[in-house]
């Protein structure tokens, strides 16, 4: 008969628990054992150090070996917040530890590294959705904005949802274009929110998308993010600001990305807010197959390498001149082709 020699942590735990009700066994046996393998979920990334905490519940400062960095990892940040870690630990006295491993990530969203422009920097790993917040006033979230978003989800089969917050902002001109856009894409499958944190209209809508999953928060810096999670999470009491009014842009307020529990069940994941969305790693053949109105219609283009611009019997083209593809989309996805620099060795 085959040996199922897989870790089993709750037994695992479960095993050094009864060890330490055991009055004659000494606790540093049972520590001892706890330290051999130890599994880690990584709550916050401030570049060098993580805050790691154990399947016990307990945190720890972490930090990756030295040669860690660079052995076949190709982003900016080798650890993200999401990720699943072997740690052992360095300084009980400190409360320190070293991450020895990342675990096989089940997916993951990623941008262009603002500083490298050909290495991604990962956002957050392993997650269940990802909630985009937008706003159509104060700042302003652009239409290329959310769809380079959701091209980035559709990579890495996260599922996605935009949430337009500042609702009590709105006039006729907004409320338009609100329906507008909530029609185009949760045509396509992304479902899409109307909420006003400042005036408390539609949170629990959001709380029960949010409800036992892990979700990623993005967005432009201003658009609401850090207040609403005030609103579920208010022992937070994270740093919120007003949209910077020369530029209309908002006022960074979340510097490094941070796991926060939900008292309800599930965790959120806070990232800081972000000017553009670069893509990387994409090819311009591929950037159809991310885009689900045409990903459907791709076996019906005469040519397998169609980029449904120029080319002759193009079943994208076909669809969006019967209106069976939204034109802005289809606009938005030539731009962003556009803009995909393919990188030549």
């Amino acid at each position: 008969m085959p040996v199922n020699n897989a870790f089993k942590p709750d037994k695992f735990y479960a095993t050094v628990n009864l060890l330490l009700s055991f009055p004659r066994i000494p606790v540093f046996w049972a520590d001892l054992i706890l330290v051999l393998y130890m599994k880690a979920l990584v709550y916050k990334s401030t570049g060098s150090w993580y805050t790691v905490k154990d399947q016990a519940g307990r945190t720890y400062n972490a930090r990756i070996k030295g040669i860690f960095k660079i052995d076949g990892i190709t982003s900016t940040n080798p650890v993200a917040v999401g990720d699943e870690v072997d740690i052992e630990l360095e300084s009980e006295i400190e409360n320190t530890a070293i991450i020895n491993e990342i675990l096989p990530r089940r997916n993951y969203v990623n941008r262009q590294s603002p500083r490298h422009k050909y290495q991604h920097h990962i956002i957050a790993a392993n997650l269940d959705q990802s909630v985009l917040f937008a706003t159509l006033k104060e700042p302003r979230t652009s239409q290329g904005f959310i769809d380079r978003f959701l091209v980035a989800c559709e990579m890495y089969h996260v599922p996605a949802a935009i949430v337009f917050n500042k609702a009590d902002l709105h006039k006729k001109k907004e409320d338009e274009k609100f329906f507008e856009w909530k029609q185009m894409y949760e045509e396509i499958g992304y479902k899409t929110f109307l909420v006003s944190v400042e005036k408390g209209m539609g949170i629990e809508t959001v709380q029960d998308l949010l409800k036992n999953k892990i979700s990623l928060l993005s967005g432009h810096s201003g658009v609401g993010k850090s207040s609403f999670i005030n609103i579920i999470c208010p022992q937070l009491e994270l740093k919120t600001q007003d949209v910077s009014g020369w530029s209309g842009k908002g006022l960074h307020t979340t510097t490094f990305a941070e796991m926060f529990d939900l008292s309800s069940g599930g965790k959120i994941i806070d990232t800081p807010g972000m000017r553009e969305f670069g893509l990387v790693d994409i090819l311009k053949q591929e950037l159809s197959h991310y885009f689900p109105e045409m990903r459907s219609r791709l076996n019906d283009c005469q040519f397998n390498n169609c980029q449904h611009i120029n080319e002759p019997n193009c079943a994208v083209k076909k669809a969006v001149e019967e209106e069976k593809i939204n034109v802005d989309r289809y606009i938005s996805y030539c731009t962003i082709l556009d803009s995909i620099e393919e990188r030549k060795y």
